[in-house]
């Protein structure tokens, strides 16, 4: 049977892969941003995951405006990366697991998540940034992209999303693979990049959300999207992929290591490394 190893969380900001592209991982700026993924690679490089469930949100390259499905999961072989005009090289294919996906789509269907299915799929920095920084040796697990809507209102409420989560997880526990699998939230923390607020940054319901995933995962759900969207700004609402990958590795979890750095690119950027008790 398939297990569930833990959750990884880590902010997607597109500067991040161009820091990479250009080797600027020791200059002044990003060291303190980078450093912070030293244990949780090392976690990753002991535990050996197989596969990598990923929770994200799509930025325009597989869906746009017109066209935005509340909740979506690929069941496709590979997934592509393709040029999103930020001008970082794109990334070769990566290797889905068709069988968990679809095993993760019949159980959604089942718990009545009304979910659009991939099978063929394009996936952008949201996606590629967290297997780029956990697995930067390359040689990355095989990966089921499942993608929420935090761009195009009307958003998923959190408590929805922590729904999401479970049933993914419920999936992943039944599924007849014997695989170590862990689950991957991509986006935020705080930030807002246009308005009157852009440049917005709230620390400390930053820090009190990343300990809540750790001893009270379902915190945040309490607050509705507007609420959301106020204490975190209108990108920060990516926060909805952490609760759902938190939610989808069931059970107390022990903390392997955290880091929070502000600002990168005007966004608070944190990292979340969780292991299954």
């Amino acid at each position: 049977m398939a297990r569930i190893i833990g959750a990884l969380a880590t902010s997607h900001i597109p500067a991040i892969g161009g820091a990479i592209a250009k080797g600027l991982e020791e200059d002044p700026y990003w060291k303190p941003f980078f450093d912070g993924f030293g244990p949780a690679r090392d976690w990753i490089r002991r535990e050996k995951p197989d596969v990598a469930i990923v929770f994200y949100n799509d930025h325009g390259l597989n869906f746009f405006l017109d066209k935005m499905p509340t909740f979506a999961v690929g069941a496709a072989p590979e997934y592509r990366n393709d040029d999103e005009g930020w001008g970082i090289p794109t990334l070769p294919p990566f290797k889905g697991a068709p069988d968990l996906s679809w095993a993760i789509i019949n159980h959604l269907v089942d718990r009545e998540f009304d979910i659009v299915t991939c099978q063929e799929m394009l996936v952008d920095h949201a996606f590629t940034l967290p297997i780029k920084l956990f697995w930067p040796e390359g040689g990355g697990p095989l990966t089921v992209p499942v993608c929420i809507n935090t761009v195009q209102f009307p958003l998923p409420s959190a408590k929805r999303c922590v729904a999401l989560g479970r049933a993914v997880g419920e999936a992943v526990a039944a599924w007849a693979g014997d695989k170590k699998v862990v689950m991957i939230g991509s986006g935020g923390l705080s930030h807002q990049l246009d308005g009157q607020r852009a440049g917005f940054i709230n620390k400390p319901f930053d820090l009190k959300f990343m300990q809540s995933m750790i001893d009270e995962p379902e915190w945040a759900a309490q607050y509705s999207i507007h609420e959301l969207v106020e204490k975190t700004g209108t990108q920060g609402i990516e926060l909805l992929n952490w609760l759902a990958a938190r939610a989808a590795a069931p059970g107390p979890v022990h903390k392997v290591h955290s880091n929070y750095h502000i600002p990168i690119s005007n966004t608070a950027a944190g990292m979340l490394a969780l292991e299954a008790a």
